[in-house]
Parts: structure tokens; C-alpha cells; sequence
């Protein structure tokens, strides 16, 4: 008898993806322009009829007004009761949380990639992320962490099958590694030069931002995170703020910055703890004590970028590192920021704006990994 070999048939066609709606189209436009519009409705619609004038975005069956009037539907937008003179429109906290989650998933694409968990550290401890070694149960370990089918083993094995016996002498647990929480500052440049030579730096750093708090608020809700922005002084916003952060006509001043993050930090728990700096320029301003603001624009002012190295200094001691990521790379600036990564013995990254998302969680899941002592 002839055997038949059962086979089963795969039928291949080109991919065709499937349309999205008329919405959805302008959904994903609108919501990398209400970034760069800093949460401002009105101007981004202005730039829409820009770009649908050019690119016919919309049709006779769904205009940009049935597009506006989806956004409230969907409780993208509301009515600006805070100025209903104007009867203009501003964005909801939905949209809020939207920016954010879109930020990341536009940054951080790969996070699915890299699996799940908290971060490890090399010291081992009480948690769920096992290592794969054995060692011998102590009075006072997680019974979670018992390995039932080694234990039963070494029963079998010391006991014989006949009468099995599990004592405690049999049982073993499995080694899992210390989980510990991060503690971070992100500080974020405002200062005028963010805009200037026709380079829209803020709007990729504010986007990082948005990432970075939602990345942590959802895969490491056990971290804290701090955001503070920094012109001629330097103040704390709210996560829910962060789609309306503008520059100013601000100088640098670095020194505000750092006084800031570090009185955040003291009064953290955690063990770990970090500052992120986001910056394209060199310290240009200092605030004196009778409240005089000292401003240098040219050049690297020794009085100045002392101040820094001192601050930088300060940090190490108490053993919090700071992550500098200059978004310029003139020489004299990153002669500044060696300087000043000599002196906190951190980290210095010259990037572009291309990548500055990717680089920033690379660091931030780095240093996850290791305890900082």
C-alpha cells in the first residue's frame, strides 16, 4: 500500500494594506503638528489648510471641519473656556497622554523587542527575575523561590523513593536578581538658541520627553521621573504640561538647572538616582545672590563654567552621575562639556537630533542595570 504523506498548501499574494479612514489619515498629521504648535489647536488647523492646499488632504466628503469636529467628538479637543472670547479650542488630557504614548511608540518602536521586565542589577536578591542558579534553602527566603522539582529530587535522592520525606534540608531556591527603582531628572534647554539658525531643536527634545515619562510611568512605574526645563532660571513642569513647552528669550543657565535637579534628588528614596541634560549651547548666565542675573554670551566665560564644574562636582559626591547630551558639536562647547563630565566622572553624548530618543533610552536602560553606588 502506497503511504500518503499528508501536505498542507501555503497560498502567498502581495500585501495589501488595508485603508485607513479619512481620519485616521489626518489624525497622524495632526498629531506631530500639535507638537511643534506647542498644544496649540487653533495654528495647528492653520497648518493643515497649509498642507491641504498643497497636498489635498482632505475631500468634498470629509473636510477639515468634519475633521475637527471628530477630534471633539473623540474627546481629542474642547472648547477653551479660559478664553471663550476668542472661542478657540484647546487639547484635552486625552490628547495629553496621546502625545505621549505616540512619542514613544515613534522613539522607542522597539521596546516589544527587547521583552519585558524591570531592570536587573548584578547583586542578587528578592524578586521575580530569576537567574537559573541554585543554592541552598535559608530560613527567612522567599517560598516563591523554591525550585519544587530540584527539591523533590534531592529528597528522592537523599531519602530514598520507598518513604519519600521532603525536609528542609532538601529544599533549594533559585537565585533571582535585586530589583531596583531609578530615580531621574530629565533637564531640558529652553534657552533661545533652541530655535535659532532655522533648527527646531525643542520640539525632538520635548518629544523625548514625552516618550521617556511615558515609557517609565508604564514599564518601570516603580521610577520616578522629574522634568525641568532651564532659561536664565530654571523651574519644574508637570508631565501633563510637557505638549505646551516653548523656548523663551532665555540664556543658559546650567547652574539653575543643576541647583534644581539636585534638591529633587535629595528628597528621593530611592537608592538610584540620575540626571538626564538636554542642551545645545554653553552656559551663558548665572544668577548672583542679591538677584543680579550674570550673562556672558560670548565665548566660555570661566566665571561661568566654574560654577558648573562646581555643581558637577557637588552631584559626584553625593553619587548622583548627570548624562549630558549636546545636541551641537562646536568645539568650544564640547571642550565645556568634557570639562564638566571630568568633573562629575558621567557620561557625554554629541548627537544630532536624529537618534537623540533612541540614544536616551539606551542610557536609561543601561544604567537600569547597574546599581549606582
Amino acid at each position: 500500500m502506497q503511504n500518503k504523506r499528508n501536505t498542507s498548501s501555503l497560498i502567498f499574494k502581495q500585501f495589501i494594506k488595508e485603508d485607513s479612514s479619512p481620519f485616521d489619515k489626518l489624525f497622524d498629521i495632526w498629531k506631530e503638528i500639535i507638537v511643534h504648535t506647542s498644544g496649540d489647536v487653533d495654528e495647528s488647523f492653520e497648518w493643515m489648510e497649509t498642507l491641504d492646499q498643497e497636498y489635498q488632504l482632505t475631500t468634498p466628503e470629509y473636510t477639515l471641519d468634519d475633521f475637527r469636529e471628530d477630534l471633539k467628538k473623540k474627546g481629542y479637543i474642547k472648547d477653551d473656556k479660559d478664553n471663550p472670547q476668542k472661542g478657540g479650542m484647546k487639547i484635552t488630557a486625552k490628547s495629553e497622554q496621546m502625545l505621549r504614548q505616540s512619542a514613544l511608540e515613534q522613539i522607542f518602536g522597539n521596546l516589544n523587542k527587547r521583552g519585558k521586565g524591570n531592570h536587573k542589577t548584578k547583586h542578587l536578591g528578592q524578586s521575580l527575575d530569576k537567574t537559573g542558579e541554585y543554592r541552598d534553602y535559608r530560613f527567612g527566603d522567599n517560598l516563591g523561590n523554591i525550585a519544587l522539582t530540584e527539591s523533590i529530587r534531592n529528597a528522592q535522592i537523599n531519602n530514598g523513593i520507598g518513604e519519600f520525606q521532603l525536609t528542609e534540608q532538601d529544599l533549594v531556591v533559585e537565585e533571582t536578581h535585586h530589583k531596583s527603582s531609578m530615580s531621574t531628572v530629565l533637564m531640558i534647554d529652553i534657552s533661545h538658541s533652541m530655535i535659532l539658525y532655522g533648527e527646531d531643536r525643542i520640539t525632538p527634545a520635548k518629544k523625548v520627553a514625552m516618550a521617556l515619562t511615558q515609557l517609565i510611568q508604564t514599564r518601570y512605574p516603580k521610577d520616578s521621573i522629574d522634568v525641568i526645563v532651564f532659561g536664565n532660571d530654571a523651574w519644574p513642569i508637570k508631565i501633563k504640561d510637557l505638549p505646551y513647552l516653548q523656548v523663551g528669550p532665555y540664556h543658559t543657565n546650567t547652574v539653575a538647572g543643576l541647583h534644581l535637579a539636585l534638591d529633587i534628588l535629595r528628597r528621593k528614596r530611592n537608592t538610584n538616582k540620575q540626571i538626564f541634560m538636554i542642551t545645545d549651547g554653553k552656559p551663558s548666565c548665572v544668577r548672583e545672590k542679591d538677584g543680579f542675573y550674570y550673562k556672558n554670551s560670548f565665548g566660555l566665560d570661566p566665571y561661568i563654567t566654574e560654577q558648573c564644574y562646581t555643581m558637577a562636582a557637588q552631584a559626584r559626591k553625593i553619587k548622583i552621575p548627570i548624562t549630558t547630551f549636546m545636541i551641537a558639536r562646536d568645539s568650544y562647547l564640547m571642550e565645556f562639556v568634557e570639562n564638566f563630565t571630568e568633573a562629575n566622572q558621567g557620561k557625554a553624548f554629541y548627537t544630532g537630533l536624529q537618534g537623540l530618543g533612541e540614544m536616551i533610552f539606551e542610557d536609561y536602560e543601561t544604567n537600569r542595570k547597574k546599581r549606582l553606588r
